[in-house]
């Protein structure tokens, strides 16, 4: 499987790393240690020299109860760390529901926007359309950021609920002349799910393949790992490594994540000790 972005052409036969890289000051694991530009672009460099295969620069936090930041302080906050980054010879993703973000990233040459709200606003469908062959990675989300965990409910499966609203998504992108290899499918873990429901997600993983997508998955510090070790979010990296490896060996292509060589030096062990595809 492959998945066409601006520059890239990503061979998915091999799992591949996204480093996260938060811009922003109210991140919910790194709290603004790269909120600075200087900082951020610093990350990247290190997130590469630890192996990442891609990187994921955002500018709005999408923790519960956070604040949008206005359109002016996000753009301010990702543009110079996109610019960077995209010389850095890798697939760089911007994570923004904003199409003035989408459109201003996509001229500075970035391959893939993840969209949380997967182009759900007016006029980013329109955005994306435009730019031939950029990447996209729809996900699932149930309300908004800032209250999508106040007693998320599902009237039915959630899997299935998830899986039926990731097909819609991809048919409205395609009927806005989108490809399909150019689009992968996030379920949104911790985005409007309890603890069941992500756990579910996981454990019928296979069910969210069946779409013949490419599958993105976040578990990386989530609460959700922290309800089940009762650790805080700075003592997750275990737990966030091996969710990492069972999305991997249940299927997935892509692991989003913020610790990025504990992750690439795992899924070595697992190649190596037969549990991967070499």
């Amino acid at each position: 499987m492959f998945w066409q972005t601006s520059r890239y052409l990503i061979n998915l036969r091999q799992p591949r790393v996204m480093g996260i890289v938060n811009a922003t000051p109210d991140s919910f694991f790194d709290g603004g240690r790269h909120a600075d530009a200087d900082a951020a672009k610093a990350h990247c460099d290190q997130l590469l020299r630890e192996g990442a295969d891609l990187l994921d620069i955002g500018g709005e936090s999408t923790r519960p109860g956070a604040r949008p930041p206005s359109l002016d302080e996000e753009l301010a906050r990702v543009l110079p760390v996109l610019r960077h980054a995209v010389t850095l010879g890798v697939p760089v993703s911007v994570d923004t529901s904003r199409p003035e973000v989408m459109a201003a990233a996509l001229d500075a040459g970035v391959d893939i926007v993840n969209d949380v709200r997967s182009f759900t606003r007016p006029g980013a469908l329109a955005v994306v359309s435009a730019h031939a062959n950029c990447g996209l990675c729809l996900m699932h989300l149930q309300g908004e950021p800032g209250t999508m965990q106040q007693a998320p409910h599902y009237a039915g499966d959630v899997v299935c609920e998830v899986i039926d609203w990731l097909a819609q998504r991809l048919q409205a992108v395609q009927s806005a002349g989108i490809a399909r290899h150019r689009v992968a499918l996030d379920p949104g873990i911790g985005f409007g799910k309890t603890r069941e429901h992500n756990w579910a997600l996981l454990q019928r993983q296979a069910e969210l393949l069946a779409l013949g997508q490419p599958l993105l998955l976040g578990w990386s510090r989530k609460s959700t790992l922290g309800a089940l070790t009762d650790r805080p979010v700075v003592d997750r990296l275990v737990p966030s490594v091996v969710a990492a490896l069972a999305c991997v060996q249940r299927g997935g292509h892509v692991v989003r994540v913020h610790d990025v060589a504990a992750t690439v030096d795992a899924l070595k062990v697992w190649r190596a000790a037969g549990l991967l595809a070499s």
